[in-house]
């Protein structure tokens, strides 16, 4: 893989940043001379870490912004507060996500998997969309699993009212992600800016521990014989920085290897939802003055 090993200038905003895939992406990228800002739900966690990437790559460029992003209230607060410290972003990394075994709901009443794993991903990224489009060349990259093949979106009950599984939602979460990722590729023709989705490979991560009891193990199971964090954050570090994809947007990859194209097979579905997705965050169209066409 070729990298840019120089990301002086650059400005980095990673998700679901203090542990696992997240931490060590933040701290490939604020080796590469990044400024870097982790978003993490636990403000004594974010400290700690960032604390840690400024001591181990002597980059003092490093910051957070503490937030649930679950909660839309929370996703606006961070957002202001990024405003009001940077005046670019170059390379959005939407990474947190998380299992729910059982069916909980977010602060704003819609089911978790979906309101952290792809509606997070969705808000954020559009609330700082003039920003990216500002600064391009710009990069987005969207962190998912292949945990989507052979998932559906159930449009008549996104949040799984009926007949709750946490590993379907999971699935369907990370298919949203892929229509996600395809849908605003195709907006963002012609601005600069580029969108891809990754699945980097089967990693060892904390992904699954906040399920308690008797699933505990089994998840713990489930992790033995990935990827290490570092090994995985290299993918994203690939499509955040290498020159040999600086035009290619709209993409699913896997580690450093792009897929064959969905999109068009996924077109419908993910202009739908869109539309639901902006519905339930309560976004206007986002990316301005024209009408979409296809």
């Amino acid at each position: 893989m070729e990298l840019d090993s120089n990301l002086s200038g650059k400005v980095c905003i990673i998700t679901g940043a203090t542990s696992g895939i997240g931490e060590a992406t933040a701290h490939q990228l604020a080796r590469m001379n990044a400024t870097v800002i982790i978003v993490s739900r636990d403000p004594k966690k974010c400290a700690r870490v960032v604390s840690e990437i400024k001591e181990q790559t002597n980059n003092s460029s490093v910051d957070f912004l503490a937030a649930d992003l679950s909660s839309q209230k929370e996703i606006r607060r961070i957002v202001e507060e990024f405003r009001s410290r940077y005046h670019r972003l170059d390379i959005l990394v939407n990474n947190a996500g998380a299992i729910f075994l059982s069916r909980f709901k977010s602060a704003d009443g819609i089911e978790k998997t979906f309101a952290l794993n792809h509606l997070a991903y969705f808000m954020l990224t559009n609330l700082l969309l003039d920003m990216l489009i500002a600064s391009a060349p710009a990069r987005i990259i969207n962190v998912t699993s292949a945990k989507h093949t052979g998932a559906v979106m159930n449009f008549e009950d996104l949040e799984f009212r009926k007949g709750y599984s946490g590993q379907k939602a999971y699935m369907q979460s990370q298919l949203a992600n892929l229509l996600f990722t395809f849908e605003l590729a195709h907006r963002l023709e012609g601005r600069g800016v580029t969108v891809n989705a990754v699945h980097p490979g089967f990693v060892e991560t904390n992904l699954g521990k906040n399920n308690a009891g008797i699933f505990k193990p089994l998840i713990s199971m489930l992790r033995i014989g990935g990827l290490t964090p570092q090994e995985a954050a290299s993918y994203i570090i690939y499509l955040a920085s290498s020159s040999e994809i600086a035009d290619v947007s709209g993409s699913y990859f896997f580690k450093d290897k792009a897929t064959a194209s969905l999109a068009a097979y996924y077109e419908d579905s993910a202009r739908l939802l869109w539309e639901v997705s902006a519905a339930k965050v309560g976004l206007k169209e986002p990316i301005a003055e024209e009408i979409v066409e296809r």
